[in-house]
């Protein structure tokens, strides 16, 4: 079993490792360096996101006077960052201080140049770090459209697609704003097939759909009566042309490249990735983890490697996240139907699964019994969604601190031969 521990530690590590914001723009930049830009112009740096610091931090190491450098980040994240103004949205939910920050990233891109040149620098969370509401709205008309969408069920696609309209940033706003000036954006996905609409809300890409795709999913959704009148009058007004600039939108990071860096650490396994989408309820994940795992050879050492990023019906009050409920889900399912040595890890890249210290959970064929012999009841904690609780107990919990990126999430199941 300690063996499988630290193979799957190592593994997870790889994952973590090949979404390092600051070692993925290097690769990028050093084999692709950016060309001077021209006489009289200067680079302006952006960085928003969770992973803004390290990005920007790395940028600088490489990009030349004469330059200006902003960054956007998360509360937790912020820290003094030589050679560039450095500011604090809010995430998940954006208040006045993502509004402030949308505010001055708008400012610092004003009186661009065509001798110019525009860095976006974009990863996860910077949605909600960076808002400017589209003229006429206020940050109470958008936060009351949020609520709305988050209690109506809408795929996250459609969300987004409100959401960009909506926004003066966001679905190719940032073009707009840097306009004349060429802008070249490096992006760390945290999204599930990497759409680059989605990510950050595609600020440097153009938008899913238009006002009135906006306003025909809302009245689907049966809550269009329900939206500010002025968010009524914004998205039935006539369309405007779209008329972006084309910006060079590169993918330096992704729940993809993480498994394929996994893959590539498991020497001496017959590693297969098995799925880049595990994505939907958790017990219906926990399943499939098992039916691929059974189907598995049981003649070699096994690593079967997956990664995207699941949802949890609440039904208790307990505490845990994602990663931890498909790791105690699949030490039950394991126990009873899977036979040998094996091991299961499921974590969250961040670092931070839901709102505990741990990342995921490892377990194994004895998880499930070592949870009651620990005193505890595992069908009830997981009835709880209390997951944090039964794998602590088990001494099974993957604990890892924040490791400042974010591609979701990766899971492994390794098998020695029976």
């Amino acid at each position: 079993m300690t063996d499988l521990r630290d193979t799957a530690l190592k593994l997870f590590s790889a994952a973590v490792e090949r979404a390092d914001p600051a070692l993925a723009l290097r690769r990028q930049i050093t084999a692709h360096p950016l060309p001077p830009c021209p006489e009289g112009g200067r680079t302006l740096i952006l960085a928003v996101g969770k992973a803004a610091i390290p990005m920007m931090r790395e940028a600088l190491e490489h990009i030349p006077q004469p330059r200006a450098a902003l960054v956007v980040t998360n509360p937790e994240n912020i820290c003094d960052l030589p050679g560039a103004r450095v500011l604090a949205g809010s995430h998940p939910v954006p208040d006045e201080a993502s509004a402030a920050a949308g505010a001055a990233v708008i400012d610092f891109l004003a009186d661009t140049s065509p001798q110019d040149r525009v860095i976006a620098l974009m990863s996860g969370g910077g949605s909600a770090l960076m808002v400017a509401p589209a003229p006429g709205l206020t940050l109470a008309d958008k936060a009351e459209v949020g609520r709305l969408l988050l209690a109506s069920g809408l795929e996250i696609n459609e969300m987004n697609l409100v959401r960009q309209q909506l926004s003066d940033l966001k679905g190719g706003g940032l073009l707009r704003h840097a306009a004349p000036a060429p802008v070249t954006a490096y992006l760390l996905s945290d999204v599930i097939g990497d759409d680059l609409r989605a990510i950050a809300s595609g600020p440097t890409v153009s938008p899913i759909g238009t006002r009135s795709d906006a306003r025909a999913v809302l009245e689907r959704a049966g809550i269009w009566e329900d939206c500010p009148a002025a968010v009524q009058a914004h998205l039935s007004a006539p369309e405007t042309p779209a008329n972006l600039p084309e910006a060079e939108n590169i993918l330096i990071g992704s729940n993809r490249h993480s498994l394929a860096a996994m893959k590539q650490a498991a020497e001496g396994w017959q590693a297969e990735i098995v799925s880049d989408h595990l994505t939907g309820d958790v017990a219906e994940a926990a399943e499939t983890v098992i039916a691929v795992a059974r189907n598995a050879a049981t003649d070699l050492p096994v690593a079967l490697i997956l990664g995207g990023e699941t949802t949890v019906r609440l039904a208790g009050d307990g505490l845990g996240g994602r990663n931890q409920e498909l790791a105690l889900r699949v030490a039950q399912l394991g126990a009873a139907q899977l036979t040998g040595n094996w091991l299961f890890l499921s974590g969250g890249t961040d670092g931070r699964d839901g709102p505990t210290d741990a990342a995921g959970g490892l377990v194994g064929p004895g998880t499930w019994q070592a949870i009651r012999d620990a005193g505890q009841d595992p069908e009830a904690l997981l009835a709880n969604n209390d997951s944090y609780a039964a794998l602590k107990s088990a001494d099974a919990l993957l604990m890892t601190g924040g490791t400042g990126t974010n591609v979701a999430d990766v899971q492994v199941f390794l098998r020695l031969p029976d």
